[in-house]
């Protein structure tokens, strides 16, 4: 079978999908995958067929910042781009669409095009449910309204994109405007199902989530090429397990400040640490020889040897976070963040998450304490990798892709 994956976002956006489309391959399927130009090397270095749309990811989250809405708008702004690039015939030959892009932008309407079975997919949960309001909402007990919540979502990522979509389906692909309200609808059916790669330990299954909805576990990437530099072992061997700090792809408007306050608060707490410079730029001024700053380390190697991870909240890293059995503390910023680290502290993995906003030193070292201290919570975030490091979540992705195939 040939299948094709579109897959837009951040690093940790885009990793999962290719680490699904790696199973994919190996499983005996061809696999295309779409994604920025920039994340090429994801196809490429793993034999994946290599189709780019132009944008540079890290450039579109500095524009837009921490706030939802501006981030919706840079990654709309390239919307008539992304309509051109999706509009070569030889993306029609393919036998199922595997689409990441929210509410199902630019794939439902490929499908249509070319008569194929389009499968939306996700890392977080985003289909409708009364269980819990879209992420990112406030909590309101207000009858119907965590149902509406999901409604009033996908509007605002319809809308952004409708004219450009409705204009490329009439002059491109041949196709009729879609309504106002769009295909929401038809989504979670037997002709587009979602495919959720998380974890049941962690997402619970909603009991109104119908037989179209999936969930098969973590798609968890990994990087066979990478070996540890010596001097990032010599640290890690020279005295007690350090913490992790780091924002990953998360702009930070000063980051000398942001640093300032993480070595502050390290110092009143007495741990090492590992900083992660990330797309925020965190650890430029000096730093003790307590505090090794990276670029990058793959979380599969490096978290198992934390004694804590203070991290941002994106959905593949917190995978990386609950596999590892380490404790964890979310420091949030946007939309899904606050979700996972409400969830870390739910399931007594980690301290409450910190607001961005909020943080200062004395904040983040209670919960360097806590997290780094705190026996039950470590026992915690334990019993939760070890379950975790059990499923196999691409298995059961491979699984339920071939039962919706023969459907």
């Amino acid at each position: 079978m040939h299948i094709t994956i579109l897959a837009l976002g951040s690093r940790g956006d885009v990793q999962p999908y290719a680490a699904l489309g790696i199973g994919l391959k190996q499983a005996g399927h061809q696999v295309r995958f779409i994604t920025f130009e920039n994340f090429s090397h994801y196809a490429r270095d793993n034999g994946l067929e290599f189709h780019p749309i132009r944008g540079d990811a890290q450039a579109l989250v500095a524009n837009g910042g921490t706030d939802m809405l501006a981030l919706m708008r840079s990654f709309g702004s390239l919307a008539e781009g992304y309509a051109r690039d999706l509009s070569a015939p030889h993306l029609g030959e393919t036998d199922l669409i595997l689409n990441q892009l929210p509410a199902g932008l630019y794939g439902f309407d490929l499908a249509e095009k070319y008569g194929l079975k389009m499968v939306q997919v996700a890392v977080i949960p985003l289909a409708r449910t009364r269980t819990m309001p879209l992420m990112g909402t406030p909590r309101l007990r207000l009858p119907g309204y965590n149902k509406a919540t999901y409604s009033f979502g996908e509007q605002m990522a319809w809308q952004m994109f409708r004219p450009v979509i409705n204009r490329w389906r009439r002059q491109t692909l041949g196709l009729p405007a879609l309504p106002v309200g769009g295909y929401f609808g038809q989504l979670a059916t037997r002709r587009y199902p979602i495919l959720n790669g998380f974890s049941e330990q962690v997402v619970p299954r909603p009991a109104d989530w119908n037989e179209h909805i999936y969930i098969s576990g973590y798609w968890f990437p990994q990087d066979r090429q990478w070996q540890p530099p010596a001097d990032l072992l010599a640290f890690l061997e020279s005295g007690s397990p350090p913490v992790f700090i780091g924002f990953g792809s998360m702009p930070v408007k000063d980051p000398q400040r942001t640093t300032a306050i993480v070595l502050e608060a390290l110092r009143q707490s007495g741990q090492r640490a590992i900083l992660h410079e990330g797309w925020g730029g965190l650890g430029s001024q000096s730093l003790p020889d307590s505090v090794f700053k990276i670029d990058y380390a793959p979380y599969d190697w490096l978290f198992p040897r934390m004694a804590m991870i203070l991290h941002h909240g994106g959905s593949g890293t917190t995978a990386f976070g609950f596999r590892s059995g380490v404790p964890a503390c979310v420091v949030s910023f946007v939309f899904d963040q606050f979700y996972w680290g409400k969830r870390i502290a739910d399931l007594g993995a980690g301290p409450a998450p910190i607001r961005f906003r909020d943080l200062n030193a004395e904040r983040l070292r209670e919960a360097i304490h806590a997290g780094v201290e705190n026996p039950a919570m470590r026992r915690k975030a334990a019993e939760l990798g070890e379950k975790i490091r059990a499923e196999d979540g691409i298995g059961k992705a491979l699984e339920a892709l071939q039962k919706i195939s023969q459907g």
